[in-house]
């Protein structure tokens, strides 16, 4: 199962992206610049879990990175969480690299990953 799937319930969306552009919230006086980067959804729009979906489908895309069942994604802000087992640190390390790469990320934690 992919990620967004297993963790938001999701299919991969046809044209999500893992940095989309902005787009504008309404057709009032709100741009698209109104977006915080971690609250940009797949596609541009606003999103309040944004930045894990973006990071979870960072990993749908990377074939090296398959679905762990025991590993978790979620975000406080624009830290990116992640919990859980993963195999080994070469994994973690590349998922800590993907995540990082996201937009709007500014720290990847890993406290609650245990490895191995």
């Amino acid at each position: 199962m992919a990620w967004l799937q297993r963790l938001f319930g999701l299919e991969k969306p046809e044209n999500a992206e893992v940095n989309p552009t902005p787009q504008p919230i309404s057709d009032a006086e709100a741009t698209a610049e109104d977006i915080p980067p971690e609250r940009l959804g797949l596609n541009g729009e606003y999103d309040q879990s944004g930045l894990a979906k973006r990071v979870a489908l960072a990993f749908d895309e990377d074939p090296e990175l398959t679905d762990f069942d025991r590993l978790w994604v979620a975000q406080l802000g624009t830290t990116v969480v992640l919990k859980g087992e993963v195999p080994d640190q070469e994994i973690l390390d590349k998922m800590v690299a993907a995540a990082s790469s996201v937009n709007g990320t500014t720290d990847v934690n890993t406290e609650e990953v245990s490895v191995g």
